[in-house]
């Protein structure tokens, strides 16, 4: 690999990615939600339309935000958030080393330039003038602690299987650092880019507010209620943020979500209901943004314990999924057709050769026969917690008595779901926000090793394809490895993946700058920066 020094840039100006191929970029460019012709991939929502053409950003004002999740367990910690209310606070209060873009590029951030001449050793050279909100200077003792400590069990780290990779991490001089990875992997800027990287002042321990360097400075912290974050007069991005203060909430329920919005209570709120996104449309002075992406929500079929354990069965499953019925009924259209592997179609490692698994009750009558399941009756645990899954639930228990299996919809609430019930029963369902890499979404999810291993998959070839890929630099030999990886899921795992489900945000017009980045909702949660409030 030649060396990659990428210069530091004008906040929001992207700078050229050294080796991308055309079929590279194009697939960048899709994954960023634009629209070619013929494909049949939804295109921008007309609210990013407006943006484009929007007055020119204005400083000031109070923003009101509701996202769909809120508990106890809300963290400012960056190792340890787990939904979109805690990345929300983490854009607002920390930076990374590096950030990512629309296609989901990684651009200079608090490193103002990142190097490798083998993607085994990185050399981030540090912005200067950078502080935190408590003045303290950034130094390489801060990120050296903050990606280190992910490596600590006692942390509780959502990322340690990531950082898992993570050998070292030195101070090169005063203003650089360099990380050593046990094997290369090409993908480590995006990486410093996601949530979990965030960096905290060195020995930070207590993260009852927030000390970072980022747009906005925590003035309040109430777990499970709400946060209130003030302008950082001192941001190193001249001129951002916009707005003033951002108070934000987590409400749980949709509806009174949406309800809130349209009230005049709340200026911008993530996980809107399609059905919602009709009714908002309606209401005058309000609007909707769609961002397709690599959300799924699946059917975790446990494979080391209950009828998952028989792959007879998991086939079985996976054929009584109608998945293009689940994207017209459920989705209404904004979603894309899944095909129980990870991957979404607009990755530009997506696998297109992949045969698509059609709904065929006939076959999976002969699985079901085939594992001794025909006639038996099963619990399936969904919640509204985890996007689509009771509807989906619904229409897989339809198709199943069809083919002589009783499956029992075990509806579950919102709260407690993920720390009672996901990968707890035989069968449940999860729901996955988008990661920045195939390699994320692997390592996270399907690698052996993985404490979110959802199905307790274990397959040696798929681990030895994923260290295979992340170490390869060659893009064609790279992209035939996550085919391999991605056929290995399709055919054995457990994960059953109707859909790749588009995210929806509801928002007043007076609320401009809102654009798309496909790691989620408002932004991929990075809104607080950009956005600003029309007069």
């Amino acid at each position: 690999m030649s060396s990659s020094i990428l210069p530091s840039s004008l906040p929001g100006i992207a700078p050229a990615t050294p080796g991308l191929s055309r079929r590279a970029a194009l697939g960048r460019l899709l994954a960023g939600g634009c629209a070619l012709p013929g494909l049949g991939l939804p295109g921008p929502a007309f609210a990013s339309l407006a943006a484009m053409t929007a007055p020119p950003p204005r400083q000031g004002g109070y923003l009101r935000v509701a996202s769909a999740a809120a508990a106890i367990t809300d963290t400012l910690d960056p190792a340890r958030q787990s939904n979109q209310t805690d990345y929300i606070r983490g854009k607002m209060f920390y930076n990374g080393l590096t950030e990512l873009d629309a296609h989901l590029n990684p651009l200079p951030a608090l490193a103002e330039s990142f190097a490798s001449e083998d993607a085994q050793e990185w050399t981030f050279r540090l912005r200067r003038g950078v502080a935190f909100h408590d003045g303290k200077p950034l130094t390489p003792a801060d990120v050296v602690y903050s990606l280190m400590r992910h490596k600590d069990p006692a942390v509780g780290s959502k990322a340690n299987a990531i950082a898992a990779q993570i050998d070292s991490v030195a101070a090169d001089g005063p203003q650089a650092v360099k990380v050593r990875l046990k094997a290369p992997n090409a993908d480590l800027p995006v990486l410093m880019g996601t949530f979990h990287f965030h960096i905290v002042a060195d020995g930070t321990t207590d993260f009852r507010l927030a000390n970072g360097t980022g747009p906005y400075r925590c003035q309040e912290f109430r777990p499970g209620v709400r946060s209130i974050a003030v302008r950082n007069p001192n941001y190193w991005k001249p001129g951002r943020p916009y707005v003033d203060t951002i108070e934000c909430v987590g409400i749980v329920d949709e509806v009174a979500r949406v309800n809130a919005l349209l009230s005049g209570d709340i200026d911008l709120v993530s996980a809107v209901n399609p059905r919602s996104a009709l009714r908002i449309a309606a209401t005058p002075g309000f609007t909707f943004m769609t961002t397709q992406s690599g959300q799924y929500s699946d059917l975790v079929m446990r494979q080391d314990r209950g009828p998952g354990a028989n792959p007879d069965f998991v086939l079985a499953l996976k054929y009584l999924m109608d998945r293009e019925l689940m994207m017209k009924v459920i989705a209404q259209g904004h979603a894309m057709v899944g095909n129980d592997q990870p991957i979404d179609p607009t990755h530009t490692f997506y696998a297109a050769g992949l045969p698509q698994r059609a709904y065929d009750p006939e076959r999976a009558r002969f699985h079901l026969r085939k594992a001794g399941m025909e006639g038996a009756r099963l619990p399936i645990v969904a919640s509204p917690a985890a996007t689509y899954s009771v509807e989906i639930a619904l229409v897989l228990q339809h198709a199943a008595a069809r083919a002589g299996l009783n499956l029992e919809v075990k509806r579950m609430p919102v709260d407690g779901y993920w720390s009672n019930h996901w990968m707890k029963h035989p069968l449940s369902f999860g729901n996955i926000n988008p990661r920045a890499s195939a390699d994320a979404v692997f390592t996270q999810f399907y690698q052996s090793s993985s404490a979110w291993n959802t199905t307790g998959w274990k397959n040696p070839r798929f681990d030895q394809l994923l260290v295979a890929a992340r170490s390869e630099l060659d893009e064609n030999r790279r992209r035939a490895l996550y085919a391999d990886m991605q056929a290995l899921v399709h055919d054995e795992c457990g994960s059953g993946i109707p859909l790749f489900i588009a995210s929806i945000d509801g928002l007043s017009s007076r609320v401009k700058g809102l654009s798309q980045i496909p790691l989620g909702g408002l932004m991929g949660y990075s809104f607080a920066e950009n956005v600003w409030l029309e007069g």
